[in-house]
């Protein structure tokens, strides 16, 4: 069990909830009924959350399709053939000069990520630790799914406190259960669109 206060707890198990709620197919209206029987506290947090369709964004969803959306801070995931959609609300970078946007794809799937600190991070805060190895305290989470952008990740975390707000040096963030999801889901080769 998490360190979360039974509120954060119980936010994160409600959004965790109605993103899967979703399910297979997701109607454009689904995640609004989640959000009308939403607690007070956490409706805040959720707003912008809703059900997108892929063909805006992308021409084909061979090999999957991941959008990144940084304004509604939620990662959408469509398989191959559209029967499989999911939301998740994520972490987003902690400033516009970290968020890099556009299209990449998944280069890597790591099972058990470790952590290093980029160059740039360690400069902005020398006393992080050159290495963290694979585990609970492991800034990564329990999944990652590399990006072809140099250093640039969809992972987990370990700090549940991070998601829905602007907190990362420039990865996506997602609940450790929600990364062990989509990276079951996605493939190496998944496309992603940052916006």
């Amino acid at each position: 069990m998490s360190n979360d206060t039974p509120n954060a707890f119980n936010r994160r198990r409600f959004l965790g909830s109605a993103a899967m709620a979703l399910g297979a197919v997701a109607a454009p209206g689904a995640f609004a009924q989640a959000f009308d029987d939403a607690p007070a506290g956490v409706r805040h947090n959720i707003a912008s959350f809703r059900a997108r369709d892929w063909r805006p964004y992308f021409d084909n969803t061979r090999n999957g399709a991941i959008l990144v959306d940084i304004n509604s801070r939620a990662v959408h995931f469509w398989n191959d053939d559209q029967t499989i959609y999911r939301l998740y609300p994520s972490s987003i970078p902690l400033s516009e000069d970290l968020t890099r946007r556009g299209r990449t794809q998944v280069t890597k799937k790591d099972p058990n990520p470790d952590w290093r600190p980029t160059p740039a991070m360690k400069q902005r805060n020398p006393e992080w630790p050159d290495y963290i190895p694979p585990g609970p305290d492991n800034p990564l989470g329990t999944r990652a799914l590399h990006l072809s952008w140099q250093y640039y990740r969809i992972h987990g975390t370990h700090d549940t406190r991070k998601i829905g707000r602007r907190s990362s040096n420039g990865c996506i963030g997602l609940y450790n259960e929600h990364i062990e999801e989509l990276y079951e889901l996605a493939k190496v080769g998944t496309q992603v669109l940052v916006m």
